[in-house]
């Protein structure tokens, strides 16, 4: 998978049923790449239950790629089934972030940018492509738009100090340090509300910043309209409470997740969780979390088009039978102009 692909490819398009052959031109790209040049990286993005897995991994498979999730949850083990992380459909495709660390670790902005430009660069040098694929809006965004972030590294004075004030005094430390502070969740949280007032003060001492590497993004979201995503969503979710998704979130708070850390991950973590201490019954957590994700789908949409007025440009392409063609013929036509 990882070898030289300047070779015949055959592909089956599901639109037709014929098998399309071609030739893949990223093996001439690299080849012919200096350290100088910015080496490729193929974004692709859309909402909950658009289909960007199966489709990355498709494609993957033709671009001899390996994918990058961008999923805040994914990362966490033992999280399977409520993070939709169906490893099967990657069959032999190389995946990276996903799975590790455990779910009672912290994890947030800066160490997911850390761990994409270790996987970036890994993927860069044995040729292959790299996918950066996913919905969680805030680590694409950090990637394509290279946020500037400091390495924290807190004096201990200031822990103790910090330690001992309430999560309102934090908050409003955070504000004084950084007006412009962009992620709720670190708010929500007081080791996150912790780690992000150090991140402030590190970048007011002119910390060291973290170091993209070079890089050009072609980036394709997936278009579904409102009535899809909905009617995805809610079979997606029957269909995951059928695979055990509750006895999931159960066996969690037995191996030592507590309540409130279940309720953190949000969705179905939090809403099933409430109907295993008797707050919901069946029924109600099925509406109330199937509403949830509808919101959270309009609020990743949100974050693309604030993507968008940015200045990234996203190619969007509808999810129908032509989705994998138009997908492919983007990529070849970008990895051409790069050369």
């Amino acid at each position: 998978m990882i070898g030289s692909v300047n070779k015949h490819l055959s592909i089956k398009f599901l639109a037709d049923n014929t098998i399309t052959k071609f030739n893949v031109v990223q093996d001439h790209f690299f080849n012919n790449m200096t350290h100088d040049q910015h080496s490729p990286l193929i974004t692709l993005l859309g909402p909950t239950a658009s289909g960007k897995t199966k489709l990355a991994v498709s494609l993957a498979e033709i671009f001899t790629g390996e994918i990058i999730s961008a999923d805040s949850r994914q990362v966490y083990q033992g999280m399977d089934i409520g993070t939709g992380k169906d490893l099967v459909d990657y069959q032999d495709i190389p995946y990276h972030l996903i799975d590790i660390i455990e779910p009672n670790q912290e994890y947030n902005l800066f160490e997911f940018s850390k761990d994409f430009c270790c996987s970036f660069q890994d993927i860069s040098h044995r040729k292959a492509l790299p996918f950066l694929v996913g919905g969680t809006g805030m680590y694409l965004d950090a990637v394509l738009n290279r946020y500037k972030l400091t390495i924290a590294e807190p004096d201990e004075n200031t822990r103790i100090l910090l330690e001992k004030k309430s999560d309102s005094e934090l908050k409003s430390i955070l504000i004084a340090l950084n007006p412009t502070q962009h992620n709720e969740t670190d708010t929500q949280d007081r080791k996150r509300l912790l780690q992000a007032i150090h991140i402030a003060e590190s970048s007011q001492r002119n910390a060291p910043e973290l170091t993209w590497p070079s890089f050009s993004s072609l980036i394709l979201g997936i278009s579904v309209a409102r009535e899809e995503t909905r009617r995805r969503i809610t079979s997606r979710l029957k269909l995951r409470l059928k695979e055990g998704m509750i006895e999931e979130v159960e066996s969690l708070y037995t191996n030592g997740l507590s309540w409130e850390k279940l309720d953190f991950f949000g969705l179905e973590y939090r809403f099933i969780a409430r109907h295993l201490k008797g707050e919901l019954s069946y029924n109600d957590m099925f509406q109330k979390l199937n509403s949830a994700i509808h919101y959270f789908a309009k609020q990743q949409e949100k974050w693309f088009r604030k993507m968008e007025r940015s200045g990234l440009q996203i190619h969007w392409l509808e999810q129908d039978d032509q989705l994998m063609l138009h997908a492919k013929n983007k990529i070849e036509q970008f990895l051409i102009h790069q050369q």
